[in-house]
């Protein structure tokens, strides 16, 4: 949404006659130079405007990656970091399977599990809503997912092309810098059980939400099962966030927070209170330009898949 020039009528005193006069005095966003500066009067009226800044926008690129560029192949690097990031989740649900045996208690282990399950769903919501609608590709830490989930916006399609290391790779790394430290120090198998589901759930996100642009045709049948019966976030859910008004459907785990969520404002009610706090727009106030509205893959793109 741009920002126009505001124009407003206000009464003002005129200082060389008592009547009041009616004088119109422009308030403009837009910035001018001046020589002389008129000297104040203590019975006129000044008016300053003020400047409201727009939102950080993205810039994305205008074209999308070719179908074999590099930046959408998995590098030595990112198998690692996922290697690593598999590996402390995995030990983390092993100490869970053995400190339940031991202690002969698998309820508790179990539920703390399924609660994991459901936090990282919700999780995958909030964060995904912060990475959408603030910052850009300047941001300390968060830069480069935030232009890569605008450039997702436009070109949906991609994340289907990037190999599984390559999408993952980010999360990973974070997942391993969280998890070992939790695999080293604690014994607890409801704490392991939580952690280990939650973060594998998190680490794997990107995946799901890769399925989620799938064609059902060319998914694997176990995939679709799992779409179907909302374990994980299904096709037709999370094209409705690819829709305007861009504002909803954030969660791409199980999508089982997003009709809440939704329903509830929850988002919108945040991004009020951050407004009010900060002054700060998010970017689905706006609308939406040709950075953000998708493209959808030219006839020679389909005919390579």
């Amino acid at each position: 949404m741009s920002i126009l020039p505001q124009h407003n009528h206000y009464l003002t005193r005129s200082p060389t006659h008592n009547p009041w006069h009616r004088k119109r005095i422009i308030c403009s966003a837009t910035t001018t130079t001046t020589t002389a500066k008129p000297k104040s009067s203590p019975n006129q009226l000044s008016f300053e405007p003020q400047f409201v800044a727009p939102p950080n926008l993205v810039a994305s690129t205008s074209t999308p990656p070719v179908l074999n560029d590099p930046s959408l192949q998995s590098t030595w690097s990112h198998r690692n970091w996922v290697a690593t990031g598999c590996a402390t989740v995995l030990v983390s649900l092993g100490k869970a399977i053995v400190g339940a045996g031991h202690s002969h208690i698998w309820l508790e282990p179990m539920l703390a599990g399924y609660i994991g399950y459901v936090f990282a769903d919700l999780g995958s919501g909030v964060y995904h809503w912060g990475i959408d609608n603030y910052g850009d590709g300047s941001t300390p830490f968060f830069g480069n997912q935030i232009e890569a989930f605008q450039g997702h916006h436009k070109w949906p399609w991609i994340i289907t092309r990037r190999q599984f290391a390559n999408n993952l790779h980010a999360l990973a790394r974070a997942v391993a810098f969280f998890v070992l430290p939790v695999d080293l120090v604690c014994n607890d198998p409801i704490v392991n059980a939580f952690v280990g589901v939650c973060s594998g759930c998190i680490m794997f996100s990107q995946q799901f939400h890769a399925w989620a642009h799938g064609t059902k045709s060319k998914l694997p049948p176990i995939v679709v099962a799992m779409q179907d019966a909302g374990l994980l976030v299904s096709r037709s859910q999370h094209g409705a966030h690819h829709r305007q008004p861009y504002n909803n459907n954030y969660c791409i785990v199980s999508g089982f927070w997003n009709e809440f969520l939704d329903e509830n404002k929850v988002f919108e009610a945040l991004e009020m209170a951050l407004y009010f706090k900060v002054g700060v727009r998010p970017r689905s106030w706006s609308e939406p330009t040709t950075d953000w509205t998708e493209e959808t893959e030219t006839a020679s793109q389909v005919a390579v898949k």
